[in-house]
């Protein structure tokens, strides 16, 4: 009748329950739905620091449930919310499928409750699914040993609804993923494949670059906008660029790869095929964006250049060989974002302290200019020469790093 909502109704079937859902509002072209019954309940792993710009993201996407926790954030959707979020996270890790969670103080205890899971709802009598994992501040300690009883009892669970008393495993992978914290067990399948930090345009990379993710991070943290102007002196392959102009232009970081769980049978093909449409359909073709990309390195610059030809977005970024201390800007405003390198031997810190000052000569304070710097160092400020306004512990990995903003 011309009103702008619709009423869908699900069947009884694993892994999904009953439930009725009512689409609400409308974001980005999709009617999105939101209900208090829940469909799959999953876990993002993220890099400390990018929990609530994770949460924020999914909630856009139509996420239910959102929570963020150190280190991961939890949601709950359908098929296609599983399919959106894997396709289009530009920060996350990787999509998992929360299968449960228990107290573990022995191998009895973890034995019997990754029984007692639901396994035959996503995993079939052909397909394989190999088990790794972690503990940590936990009485059971032995990975390979957690690694082995999981696997034990998922056999014995598929065997007892199968009736099949040997699993060749030759069908799609389901990774069985679990992490012991403090006792307590989660068990997890991953939807990913591949990590998401892989958009498949990175073929090669220099020494030591940002992950993907963290770059679109840094983007994000920026405030960037499909009419700013962005820079980064020290591009070396080109992440920080190719990330800020997949965000302007809206590009989904995943649109052109694909994902473990697409071969599940569980899951519908069309969620997966109708995502990636969504995705296309959104993308922004009419914008003011541009980004200057300048460093020593010619090999660098020539690796930047065709992960920018693979990633679609070389008419927007300009590549320039040119030195930190011949910085000049194209434009009369700029957003400029870098990672310069940290140095990890005396003389490698000296040299990254001496970029440190050349930059703070460089990087002028006025109008129109704005400046985010990832650095572990806890001197930069003095070595820059003056305080950041804002600064926002992030994690490069394991190296503990602060983005250092100067925006006033």
């Amino acid at each position: 009748q011309g009103l702008p909502w619709r009423l869908f109704c699900w069947s009884r079937c694993p892994p999904f329950g009953y439930s009725m859902r009512i689409s609400i509002g409308k974001k980005d072209g999709y009617h999105f739905m939101q209900s208090n019954e829940l469909k799959i309940r999953c876990v993002v792993p993220c890099l400390l620091g990018l929990e609530s710009l994770i949460a924020q993201e999914l909630r856009d996407m139509g996420a239910i449930d959102v929570a963020a926790e150190n280190g991961r954030v939890l949601f709950s959707g359908d098929a296609n919310l599983l399919a959106r979020a894997n396709i289009n996270c530009r920060f996350a890790e990787r999509i998992q499928i929360l299968i449960g969670s228990f107290p573990a103080r022995t191998f009895d205890e973890l034995f019997e409750g990754t029984k007692a899971l639901p396994w035959e709802a996503w995993i079939g009598r052909e397909d394989a699914f190999p088990v790794k994992g972690y503990s940590i501040n936990s009485a059971l300690f032995s990975v390979s040993d957690c690694q082995a009883i999981i696997k034990k009892a998922v056999v014995e669970r598929l065997k007892s609804v199968y009736h099949i008393p040997w699993f060749e495993e030759t069908g799609p992978i389901h990774q069985i993923q679990f992490s012991i914290m403090k006792d307590e067990a989660s068990l997890l399948l991953d939807t990913s494949g591949a990590g998401l930090h892989k958009r498949g345009y990175r073929l090669q990379a220099n020494y030591a670059p940002l992950k993907e993710t963290l770059s679109a991070s840094l983007c994000s943290l920026a405030r960037l906008r499909d009419y700013h102007t962005l820079y980064d002196p020290m591009c070396g392959s080109g992440t920080i660029l190719i990330e800020g102009a997949m965000m302007a232009q809206n590009i989904a970081p995943g649109v052109n790869r694909n994902f473990a769980a697409e071969r599940w049978d569980v899951l519908p093909q069309s969620a997966w095929a109708q995502e990636r449409e969504r995705a296309r359909d959104l993308v922004k073709r009419d914008v003011h964006f541009q980004a200057y990309g300048s460093d020593i390195d010619a090999d660098a610059l020539e690796l930047a250049k065709a992960n920018a030809l693979r990633a679609g977005v070389q008419a927007n970024i300009a590549w320039k060989q040119a030195d930190l201390r011949d910085f000049a800007p194209e434009t009369e405003k700029g957003t400029l974002i870098c990672n310069p390198p940290y140095g990890e031997r005396m003389l490698d810190i000296q040299q990254a302290n001496e970029l440190y000052r050349i930059m703070g000569k460089k990087f002028d304070k006025k109008r129109g200019w704005s400046y985010y710097i990832i650095s572990p160092s806890e001197q930069f400020e003095s070595l820059f020469g003056r305080r950041a306004d804002k600064r926002r512990k992030l994690y490069n990995g394991m190296i503990k790093c602060q983005l250092y903003m100067y925006f006033k």
